[in-house]
Formats: structure tokens, sequence, C-alpha cells
């Protein structure tokens, strides 16, 4: 049973954000030295600014209890819900002093977009923004597809509070006994693809006849961005900038990579294969792309709007990638998108971002587990339904091991399933109400809602304030998977609910 925030939970809970924000404030040295080390002064002193303004307010937090206990899992869904949109208020200050936004609420957008790893962007003129700020574009999506709390505990700074903290962010599969030393390793791979794909898309920037400075830059964005299954870009044309088939290939593979579960890449890099394949989310996931890509191709080909077979095939596998990583890149124009591409063709890159990538992993959406898992709940009522009153019905499953479906699995499964579809209507419905077409509207909501990153135009400078709004909080809750996001409130709303006086 749900009981009131008391004095001593807000102090709990205060000084637990206080001590992300104060670590969230020293990761702005990151594009505070790139300002530095490239002259670019007046990007730097905002990031010193907004360093100062986080550190300050964040050792106030943390003085609202001077020796903290262990949380219980109340206090870590509070924690965990209200990080992500405070840290989002602190990151969008130096980005709403660019003057590439045409408010904070835009900025804010940004952060949300950034920390999320959703990868919508309203920046204006994004051709002439600053090294520094660009690079904290990235670093917003390193620590958010990581996971905010995944983050801190790999750096101890939540000392014991460690198992409610990280399973209230969504993650369950322990790939070591030890959480503190699992999110270690998930940081190491982390840092090892990106640096290993920075390598190699430097080569191919170098070649395309990039400066070694913007060559480097833009390697590491996108390798970011890819592995993180982000979506920002450094430019407007996203990877359709750069017109290289072997730079998206690279790309392709990176946001597979970070759609898979850090638990089964690890399990394959030990040699354990068969864990790999075996398992019921690689299967699905393998199946679906090919429904999705015969889908979306024929599609296309109905419209008629590209030239060739070679072209089609390109741009067709390259966005259902894009689109069921839920990372947000794109190899054709905004244009295209809205005009090329039918109304069945959007569908299909909607229903795509909306199912995501597997659990465990960088990616959004409902995931390939939960919709495994109903699918197998469905087998075993129909199972039930068939056999004697005296058969005992049983379904397995393999994830990590074979594992039997139990009622709460499948409960949990279809709560949170049902949560992400009543968000993409809501979403829908703001949309055709501030007199989008309802195409746009629903493609919109579900790239925001599953944190897909995808455009249909509808995110733009000047778009509507309150539909701004809703977009955030979409992005806010389907990045938390709605059930923290839902305790949260629900704790929220007790608390605020009067006491009644009891007489003597």
């Amino acid at each position: 049973m749900w009981q009131r925030f008391s004095v001593y939970d807000v102090r709990v809970i205060g000084h637990y954000l206080g001590v992300l924000l104060s670590f969230f404030s020293l990761t702005m040295a990151i594009p505070f030295l790139v300002g530095v080390l490239l002259g670019e002064w007046e990007p730097a002193s905002r990031y010193l600014l907004a360093a100062g303004i986080s550190l300050i307010i964040g050792s106030a937090l943390r003085l609202l209890r001077v020796q903290p206990g262990r949380l219980d899992h109340q206090q870590a869904l509070a924690v965990t819900g209200l990080s992500w949109i405070v840290l989002a208020f602190a990151a969008a200050i130096p980005l709403a002093m660019s003057g590439h936004y045409g408010s904070y609420l835009d900025a804010l957008l940004e952060a949300t977009s950034g920390l999320t790893t959703t990868g919508v962007s309203i920046v204006i003129d994004i051709e002439h923004m600053s090294y520094a700020d660009n690079m904290w574009r990235f670093v917003m999506h390193f620590i958010g597809g990581l996971g905010l709390i995944v983050v801190a505990l790999s750096l101890g700074l939540f000392g014991k509070a460690t198992s409610g903290l990280y399973s209230s962010e969504g993650r369950s599969e322990h790939v070591l006994p030890n959480i503190v030393n699992t999110v270690r390793l998930i940081m190491g791979i982390s840092l090892v693809v990106v640096g290993g794909a920075t390598v190699i898309l430097l080569v191919f920037c170098l070649i395309a006849g990039f400066t070694p400075l913007a060559a480097f830059f833009n390697s590491l964005w996108v390798s970011i961005s890819a592995f993180m299954t982000g979506g920002f870009a450094p430019t407007s044309q996203s990877l359709g900038y750069y017109h290289s088939y072997a730079l998206e290939v690279v790309c392709m593979v990176l946001m597979l990579t970070g759609a898979v579960s850090f638990a089964l890449f690890i399990k394959a890099s030990k040699g354990e294969t068969e864990s790999f394949f075996r398992d019921f989310e690689i299967r699905a996931g393998f199946f679906w792309l090919i429904i999705a890509t015969i889908a979306l191709m024929c599609s296309l080909c109905v419209s008629g709007g590209f030239s060739d077979l070679l072209s089609l095939l390109r741009r067709g596998v390259f966005m259902v990638v894009s689109a069921s990583t839920t990372t947000g890149f794109q190899n054709v124009t905004n244009n295209q998108l809205t005009t090329v591409f039918s109304s069945g063709a959007l569908l299909v890159l909607a229903m795509v971002m909306a199912v995501g990538g597997s659990s465990g992993s960088t990616a959004g959406g409902i995931k390939f587990a939960r919709l495994g898992l109903i699918a197998k709940s469905i087998v075993a009522t129909v199972k039930e339904t068939l056999a004697p009153k005296s058969a005992r019905v049983s379904v397995t499953y393999y994830h990590l091991g074979r594992k039997v479906l139990t009622t709460d699995e499948a409960k949990a499964a279809m709560t949170v399933t049902a949560l992400y579809i009543i968000a993409f209507v809501l979403g829908s419905l703001v949309g055709i109400a501030h007199g989008y077409d309802a195409v746009s509207a629903i493609f919109e909501s579900v790239a925001m809602a599953s944190n897909g990153g995808l455009s249909s135009g509808i995110v733009t400078h000047g778009m509507p304030a309150s539909l701004e709004v809703v977009y955030i909080v979409e992005m806010w809750a389907g990045r938390l998977e709605f059930v923290t996001l839902i305790a949260l409130i629900v704790k929220l709303v007790t608390s605020l609910k009067p006491v009644r006086a009891v007489g003597r």
C-alpha cells in the first residue's frame, strides 16, 4: 500500500537528486574543455555558468540528508523518475543561452530528447553550432543511453543504495552477481565499441575530405549516437549529409548492436553463442526486421518515389533498422520522408518504432521481450482451454537460459504494453487537436513515446508550446517505461491528499 511522502522521504530523495545533479554538473566540463581548447570562449563560459548553477543546487540538496542510508523501493522509484526531468532542466540551461533555440522550452525539449535518446531535434541553424554545444548534445546521448542511474552506480556515487535504483530504471538483467560490477562492465563495453567505431568512421571522413578536426568530432558523435540508439546528428541532413554507403553500413551495425541486450552481448563475447542465437528476443527481432523491411519495400514500390532498386533497398533497409532500434537516423531528406514515403510506409515505420529493440539494451519502445511474453501467454491460455482440467500447462521460453512463463511476468508485460499504446493514442489525439493530419500525428506520437526520434515534421521551431510539453512528457514517460512514472505520480497524489481529522 502506498504511504505518504514523509519529511524523511523528501530529505532522502532530495539528497540523492543532489548527488546526481552534482555529478551532472561535472559532465559539463567536457563541452567546457572542448570550447576552451578550440577557442570557443562564449560557449565555454555558458557551460561554466551552467555547471556552477547545477553544482550549487546539487550541493544544497545533498545537505538535506547528511548520512544517507539504503533506499526503499518507493524512494528509489521517486529518485529515478525525478532525476530524468531534473537533469533535463539543468542540461537545457547552456543550450537555451546559445541562440540556437527559440525559447527555454525548445532547449528543454532538446535536452529531454538527448537524455532519453529520442534524438528528435528542434535546433536552429545546426550547421553553425559550436563544437562545444554539439559535444554537449552527444554527451547527453552517452549518459542517457547507458542510463543516468547506471552511470552513477558505475562511479559508486550511491554507496550501498544499488539494487533498488538499478531495477527502478527498467533494468533487471545482472550480467555479474554484483550490480556495481555489472554496470561497470556495461560502461566498459560501451567505451570500447564507441572508440573502435570512431576510428573506423574517422578513416571514412578523412577519405571524404573532412579536415582532421571535423573528421574526429563527426566520427565520435555519429558513433555515440548510433550505438546509444540516440539519433542526434551534427547536421540538419542527418546521415544523408555524408553520402557514404560504407558509413551507413557501419552505423547499421552499431545500431543493431546497441539494440541487443548487454547481457547477451557479453555472453556472446565469452563464446556462449548458443545463448545468443537461441534467445527468443533475437529470433523475434530477426523475423520482425524481415517482415517490416518487406512491408516497407512494398509500400515504397507502390509510391514510386525511388528511381532504381538499389536506391530503394539502401534507403528502405536503413530506415527500417533506424526505426526498429529507435535511433532516428535518416538517409533520406525530411521532404522525402513526408512526400515520397506514403502513408502506409510511415505507418510501417511507426509500428517498427513502437516495438523497439531488446530489453536491457539502449533501445526504446515496447521491447521484443514484452511482446514475446504476451504471445507466450496467449499460447498458454489456449493450451489451458484445450487441455483437460487435471492437466498442468506450462509455457517455457529461452532468455539467458530456459525459463517458465509466470503469471506475474505476463501481467507486467501486458500492463506496460497497454500503457505504451495508451500514450501513443493520447499523443496522437493531441496532435490531431492541434490541426495536424492523423498519419503525421500518429507517427510523431509513437516516435516520442518510444524514443524513436524520426519526425514527420511536426517537431520544429515554432511548433505549439502545448504540444511541445506533451511530447516532452511522452519522451520522459517512455524512457521510464511508464511504471516508474505512474508509481511516482500515485505517490505524489497520495501525499497531497488531505488528512481527515479524527475526533476524540
